[in-house]
C-alpha cells in the first residue's frame, strides 16, 4: 500500500518530505503527489526522489490534464492514504473527496476556516465515513511536540502544583520577503484572522496539550491590525480562564515592527509550587530547532532540551492508527476545532467575554 501527498507547497517540501525520510520504511512508500499546477506538482516528485531516495519518481498529477488530476490520483487501488497540505479554503472539499474515495486523510490545520464549517465537515465524516473503518485526522504539529508532552506529564504529576496562571506570548515579524507571505492565499485572506489563523491555532495547541481540564474554557479579548499588508488582523491579546481554576494571558502578534525580537515569547506556566517555561531555541551546532524546558520549584531548578520533532511525531501517530497500532491519541478533529474556536472567539470578542463551549455549541 501507498500514500499520496495533495499540496507541494513550502510546508509540504520543508517539513513533510524530511519527516517522511525520517521514518523510512515505518510509514508507506510515497507513490504520487498532487498539485494545482503540474509544475509545482513535478517540483515536489523530484525532491521526494532525492530526500526519500526513491528508486522512482511519484507519479504527478495536477488540475490540468483530465487523465491525470486528482479524481485519477484518488481512483488508484494502491493509494490508500492521503495528506492534505493544501489552502485553508481548499482543504474542507478535498478531504471529504478523499474519504468518499476510501482513502485514510491527514489533513493540515486548522480544521476548517471557522467554527461552523468546521462543524459541518466533523458531523460529515462521522456520519459517513468514520464507521467505515476510515481514519481522519488533524495535522496539528505542537499537539504532537514531544516537548509540549513532556511539559503536560510534567503538570500532570504535580511537579509545580496546581497551575495559576499561564502566559503564552508569540511575536512574530513578516514583510513582504517573508515566504509565509509569498503566497497568494495568504498574503490575501479569503478567511478570518489571516495569519491569526494559519499560525495562532499552533500555540492554542499547545496550551490545550498543556494545560490540566478543562482546559481554557472563556476569554476576553481585543484583535488589531498593525501592518496593513497582514489585514484583515496580525495582532490578538486575550485573558483566558481555565474552568474555575486558573487564568492567564495569551499574546500573539505577526505584525512586529521589525526583524529583531524580544527573548520572553514562549510559554509560562506558574503553579503553587514552582513555574516551567518553555523556549523555542536553535541547536548551535545542527542549526535545527529545539524545545527548552526550564522548571523551577523549592526542590531546585531544571533545564530539559527537547529536539523539535512535531511533523514526524503526527506522522507516525496517523500510520500507527491507520494500522490500528496507535500509540498517541492526538489529531482528533473535534479537538483541532478547539483550537479555531479560541481564535474565532478572540478575533470577535471586542472585549466581552466569550463561552468557548457555547460557541461550539452555537456554531
Amino acid at each position: 500500500m501507498a500514500i499520496a501527498i495533495l499540496g507541494a507547497g513550502i510546508f509540504a517540501r520543508e517539513a513533510h518530505l524530511p519527516a517522511l525520510q525520517k521514518l523510512a520504511g515505518i510509514v508507506p512508500d510515497l507513490k504520487a503527489v498532487y498539485s494545482h499546477s503540474e509544475g509545482s506538482a513535478t517540483k515536489l516528485a523530484t525532491l521526494a526522489t532525492t530526500t526519500l531516495g526513491l528508486s522512482s519518481a511519484p507519479s504527478v498529477y495536477h488540475d490540468f490534464d483530465a487523465s491525470a488530476n486528482l479524481d485519477a490520483l484518488l481512483a488508484r487501488d494502491d493509494i490508500t492514504s492521503v495528506i492534505v497540505i493544501l489552502p485553508i479554503l481548499v482543504q474542507p472539499s478535498v478531504i471529504l473527496k478523499a474519504l468518499a474515495a476510501g482513502k485514510h486523510v491527514l489533513s493540515e490545520k486548522p480544521v476548517a476556516k471557522d467554527v461552523k464549517s468546521g462543524l459541518e465537515l466533523i458531523a460529515e465524516y462521522e456520519a459517513k465515513y468514520k464507521s467505515k473503518g476510515l481514519v481522519w485526522r488533524v495535522a496539528e504539529n505542537f499537539e504532537a511536540e514531544p516537548g509540549f508532552i513532556r511539559v503536560a506529564d510534567a503538570i500532570k504529576k504535580g511537579r509545580i502544583g496546581r497551575v495559576q496562571q499561564f502566559h503564552a506570548r508569540v511575536v512574530n515579524f513578516v514583510d513582504a520577503e517573508s515566504k509565509w507571505y509569498n503566497t497568494a492565499w495568504r498574503n490575501v485572506p479569503e478567511y478570518q484572522g489571516g495569519f491569526i489563523l494559519d499560525g495562532g491555532v499552533h500555540t492554542t495547541a499547545a496550551l490545550r496539550t498543556i494545560l490540566p481540564s478543562p482546559g481554557m474554557t472563556h476569554l476576553s479579548a481585543f484583535a488589531s491590525l498593525n501592518k496593513r499588508m497582514l489585514a484583515p488582523q496580525d495582532t490578538v491579546h486575550a485573558i483566558v480562564k481555565v474552568g474555575d481554576q486558573a487564568h492567564g494571558i495569551v499574546d500573539m502578534t505577526w505584525g512586529h515592527p521589525v526583524q529583531a525580537r524580544p527573548n520572553s515569547d514562549g510559554f509560562l506556566f506558574t503553579g503553587e509550587k514552582g513555574w516551567i517555561s518553555v523556549n523555542q531555541i536553535t541547536d548551535s551546532a545542527t542549526n535545527a530547532p529545539i524545545l527548552r524546558i526550564k522548571i523551577s520549584t523549592h526542590e531546585g531548578d531544571e533545564t530539559i532540551d527537547e529536539p523539535s520533532k512535531g511533523v514526524e511525531a503526527e506522522l507516525a501517530s496517523f500510520f500507527a492508527k491507520v494500522k490500528g497500532e496507535e500509540t498517541l491519541d492526538i489529531g482528533h478533529p473535534l479537538e483541532a476545532l478547539k483550537d479555531v474556536t479560541f481564535v474565532q472567539a478572540a478575533l470577535s470578542s471586542s472585549g466581552a467575554l466569550v463561552d468557548l463551549g457555547a460557541l461550539v455549541a452555537s456554531g
